[in-house]
């Protein structure tokens, strides 16, 4: 199936954007972590939301998210892993492929310090996808930073390949598999020629010829290179369009302020201009 939207984000900007374009007949599909996983759900009091004052951060959310799902938005729970920008859009989850005419950015603030080495060879040996490229390096060195909390099982799939794996991260990992290695370290540099030939772990190279680096969040300007930034936020125009045609983005990614309100209005600006887009 492909939607007419694909909405990146299941806070407050993406179930804005959901709900108003569902208000003009759009299909909708809803890419994110669980709502009940955003900041948004953290906050013990929320004041200046208006009509809707007094409500804790997890019942707003859950409140727009059933006010989401009632309208008919889909919903798919996981991480966006790579997305390719051509007759449309089709986004990579897990190992299924979404496509969407249209794509409104609502991931909020994704906070990931590109290691030394990282952008240089991203594409060659470094990656964010296991499911996607694991098959690349069966019988070869690989190493996993694991960043998430479904990094282990994804270690887990590079090994059952027969991936030569080594584990590291800043703390131990569950669900790992006894026979994978584990490095605990924090800093880290991705080390190579024309491609990775190892990952400086706290000093040490571990030898490989890939890197996979997987966090919670893959930052849209990893999934979109060419996506124009202004001071480390999406640049958006008025109709929250942004420099790619088709993409649209709304809410904490495109600056501040921080705020439930403002996610909210940007996300609905997003989904009409959206919508119009569509319909020419």
């Amino acid at each position: 199936m492909v939607y007419d939207m694909i909405v990146l984000g299941s806070g407050p900007a993406g179930l804005a954007a959901a709900i108003a374009a569902r208000g003009r007949d759009k299909s909708v599909l809803v890419i994110g972590n669980r709502w009940q996983d955003s900041p948004l759900a953290k906050a013990e009091r929320v004041d200046n939301y208006p009509g809707l004052p007094g409500r804790t951060g997890l019942e707003l959310l859950e409140e727009f998210y059933r006010h989401a799902q009632s309208a008919g938005t889909e919903f798919v729970v996981g991480k966006a892993l790579s997305l390719l920008a051509w007759e449309g859009f089709s986004i990579t989850v897990g190992s299924q492929v979404y496509r969407g005419k249209a794509l409104i950015l609502a991931p909020g603030v994704v906070r990931a310090a590109k290691y030394p080495g990282e952008a240089e060879y991203l594409g060659r040996g470094v990656s964010y996808c296991a499911t996607c490229d694991g098959m690349l390096y069966r019988g070869r060195p690989v190493a996993v930073v694991g960043l998430a909390p479904d990094a282990p099982q994804e270690t887990n799939y590079l090994h059952s390949l027969g991936c030569q794996v080594v584990y590291v991260s800043p703390w131990q990992p569950q669900g790992l598999d006894g026979a994978i290695p584990y490095v605990k370290a924090g800093k880290l540099a991705v080390k190579g020629e024309q491609t990775v030939t190892g990952l400086e772990a706290d000093g040490a190279l571990l030898p490989c010829a890939g890197v996979f680096i997987l966090r919670k969040a893959v930052a849209p300007t990893d999934l979109l290179p060419t996506l124009e930034t202004e001071a480390g936020v999406i640049k958006v125009d008025r109709k929250m369009a942004s420099s790619i045609p088709g993409v649209f983005a709304a809410g904490d990614c495109t600056g501040g302020p921080l705020q439930v309100s403002k996610a909210v209005g940007e996300g609905h600006v997003a989904a009409l201009s959206a919508c119009e887009y569509l319909d020419k």
